[in-house]
């Protein structure tokens, strides 16, 4: 069975790149959406794959380390890109939760991007 948390944030960044380069190399924000989703057997006793109150605490410490920052200064966040958010959120939450974590999605519905790690 699978769980999945929704969560945004908001954050500024810079990218070096052939299209549109001049607008990217400017400091510039997003408003960003993400998907944390894990997997597992429900426990016999409380009927949970991850107790949704354990998951949110493990997001908001990951998400705090990106809301309203500079995330080209974000310490383990390589590129700040979509792919980069995506592999630093899975990271970070992969020390919570190990196997169980199964995908973590970060988009921006604004220009309709997104980017899905599947880990398992």
């Amino acid at each position: 069975m699978s769980l999945t948390q929704g969560f945004y944030f908001e954050a500024a960044h810079t990218l070096e790149r052939a299209v549109d380069a001049d607008a990217s190399r400017r400091i510039h924000g997003h408003t960003y959406d993400g998907e944390v989703t894990v997997r597992g057997v429900p426990d016999g006793k409380s009927g949970m794959v991850v107790d949704l109150a354990v998951l949110r605490l493990a997001i908001e410490s990951t998400r705090d380390k990106l809301d309203h920052r500079f995330l080209d200064e974000v310490q383990g966040l390589s590129v700040p890109t979509l792919e980069g958010l995506c592999a630093f959120i899975a990271t970070d939450l992969y020390e919570r939760f190990g196997d169980a974590l199964v995908s973590v999605r970060v988009g921006r519905k604004a220009s309709g991007d997104s980017c899905l790690l599947s880990l398992g």
